[in-house]
């Protein structure tokens, strides 16, 4: 896949699973990785293994769901690197609980996390794409944002509300040569994915007719398609990749 080995992507929750294979991926493609963190400690250990592997990308620092916060970090980018090119809103968390009994607490956290991340972070680097004429966001929503999921509300409002988001700022930019997308994958062999009970992940996998959990490398590879040139006709969709367990 042909790319510009001067762009610059920034993907955010960049130490999780996910995001670990999306910085890879993207780095393997010749792009220029800003990796957002939230946890230094977390950070340094993440840095050290990405160097054993013989990735070396730049780390910064930020709560996503914080605006001032995600400004400073995307200043910080663009004087040491320069414009941020492709964005990755992939940074999110969970509080599940049934909705009886979900704290205004909870509730707020996984909306700033998931849903207010995605405005702050593409509110930051929206004009400089639209001034270059170029540019590539990619939201990684979740299959639970397509269909019901018991005791996620928050998590499936956050991930449903990155839908509406954006296939309106999709058809805002579409002419200035920005395209804007979201990932919606199902259920992913990541280390939280892992570490629930073998009997619980049997009957996960049970109910996905491919028969098997995701891998992380195959959400990167659908993000590096989206951030490549030649997926410039592409925006305002929705990519889902989950092994089947929910079609439409």
């Amino acid at each position: 896949m042909t790319t510009d080995k001067k762009n610059i992507a920034l993907v955010t929750g960049a130490t999780g699973g996910l995001g670990t294979d999306m910085v890879k991926q993207l780095m393997d493609n010749g792009y220029i990785v800003a990796a957002n963190y939230r946890s230094p400690n977390k950070a340094e250990a993440w840095k050290a293994e990405m160097a054993g592997a013989g990735y070396h990308p730049h780390l910064f620092q930020a709560d996503v769901s914080d605006y001032a916060q995600v400004g400073n970090m995307v200043e910080q980018i663009e004087a040491q690197l320069g414009t941020v090119d492709i964005l990755v809103n992939n940074a999110g968390i969970t509080r599940d609980g049934a909705f009886k009994k979900m704290s205004p607490e909870n509730w707020d956290a996984v909306m700033k996390a998931n849903l207010y991340s995605v405005f702050n972070c593409c509110r930051h680097v929206i004009n400089p794409m639209i001034e270059q004429n170029y540019g590539r966001i990619i939201n990684i929503s979740s299959v639970n944002g397509q269909r019901a999921q018991f005791g996620q509300c928050n998590y499936a409002a956050a991930k449903a509300g990155m839908h509406g988001f954006t296939k309106t700022l999709a058809i805002e930019v579409a002419r200035k040569g920005v395209t804007v997308n979201t990932i919606s994958p199902g259920y992913i062999a990541t280390d939280m994915v892992m570490a629930v009970d073998e009997t619980v992940r049997e009957k996960i996998v049970k109910g996905i007719p491919i028969g098997r959990l995701g891998g992380t490398y195959e959400i990167a590879h659908l993000v590096s398609f989206l951030a490549s040139k030649e997926a410039a006709f592409i925006t305002g969709a929705n990519y889902a990749i989950n092994g089947g367990q929910h079609v439409y």
